[in-house]
């Protein structure tokens, strides 16, 4: 399923491999300077275009923004946890240029991540944020995500423990 998706600067559409360059900067720069993935060691650039087929083969969505033709983020989701009676729940990620930050780029892929995932029949999309990330957290309240848990020191990362806030929006 194509999407298109625009508010006034910014415009959603499926993820193309050529966009995998930036995909995987995102990547890069979230592994290595931030909480948001609770991962040590980057992937390589190449285990992007397995990953992107396998989503897309899987049927589920990878977004990209542009803003002016150039990629700005991408969204994705998946089935939140492996078990059939998980398949209507579904866990995203959403990761901003940080020149494109605070521009309604990461409201938008949301916006169109949620109608995707309302358009597919499924019922609640949960998002797992780091405690410390209070500008995401706070991103995902204004879309209507409600804490549902914070789970103390479940993760490590940066010599430090890491606590997990667990969100969630029910789409239908």
């Amino acid at each position: 399923m194509a999407t298109a998706y625009a508010t006034d600067a910014v415009r959603v559409r499926d993820c193309t491999p050529a966009d995998l360059d930036v995909v995987h900067a995102l990547h890069v720069d979230a592994v290595l300077h931030s909480t948001a993935i609770w991962q040590e060691v980057p992937h390589p650039r190449e285990w992007f275009d397995t990953w992107l087929a396998d989503r897309q083969g899987d049927g589920w969505p990878v977004l990209v923004a542009e803003v002016d033709g150039v990629v700005a983020g991408y969204a994705t989701y998946s089935q939140w946890r492996p078990h059939q009676g998980y398949r209507l729940t579904v866990e995203h990620s959403v990761y901003v240029v940080e020149s494109f930050r605070g521009q309604g780029v990461a409201s938008t892929l949301m916006r169109a991540l949620v109608t995707r995932a309302t358009t597919e029949g499924r019922h609640v999309m949960v998002a797992g944020i780091c405690s410390t990330n209070t500008g995401s957290i706070a991103l995902h309240e204004r879309l209507g995500f409600t804490t549902v848990a914070v789970v103390p020191e479940v993760g490590r990362k940066f010599g430090r423990w890491l606590d997990l806030t667990l969100m969630r929006l029910p789409l239908d």
